[in-house]
């Protein structure tokens, strides 16, 4: 609709004219998470451009300990701003870990994860560690330097290995043949 055709609106009118829309709405994008303290993620576009990075959650100097989980939603909604919402969210399931510490750190980032998820009403789905090794390598047991050379074989550069598990997850979630696109 031209917004010259809009009719002004009167003196007594409560409300004023809506700005117009800078761009065309679009579909949410895809997100896939390699949850932890440095956690890599890697996220599709409606458009089919894929961004990716590593955001860092480490307890800061004079933090309680739930204020990791406090920033972490707070970058999971930039996230989804920047994004214009999220459709769709997949995470690395973990089912066994290193050490104690570990396994609590992880067990928070997956009960913020699912319960922000919950509250915006958007589908997510936990993805076993070897299924998206094979994936990616064609092997359930490669290691950290193999799943980093498979995303630089397709053109990434991931910066570690939380990055290249989040490309490897989001390529799986998008495959046609493989994934669940």
């Amino acid at each position: 609709m031209d917004l010259a055709t809009l009719p002004m609106p009167s003196a007594d009118a409560s409300g004023a004219l809506p700005e117009p829309a800078l761009f065309l709405p679009r579909k949410p994008g895809i997100l896939a998470l390699d949850l932890g303290t440095t956690t890599g993620w890697a996220l599709r576009f409606d458009t089919g451009r894929i961004t990716s990075g590593v955001e860092t959650f480490k307890p800061r100097r004079f933090e309680g300990g739930g204020m990791r989980y406090v920033r972490f939603v707070d970058w999971l909604v930039e996230i989804a701003t920047h994004a214009h919402g999220i459709g769709r969210l997949v995470f690395e399931e973990v089912r066994r870990h290193a050490g104690t510490d570990a396994a609590h750190v992880y067990g928070g980032f997956l009960a913020t994860l699912t319960s922000w998820c919950e509250e915006h009403e958007i589908p997510y789905e936990g993805v076993p560690v070897g299924t998206i090794k094979r994936f990616a390598t064609g092997r359930g047991n490669a290691d950290k330097a193999a799943i980093i050379a498979a995303m630089r074989a397709r053109g990434f550069a991931p910066a570690d290995d939380n990055e290249a598990d989040a490309l490897a997850l989001l390529l799986w979630a998008t495959d046609p043949q493989g994934g669940r696109a």
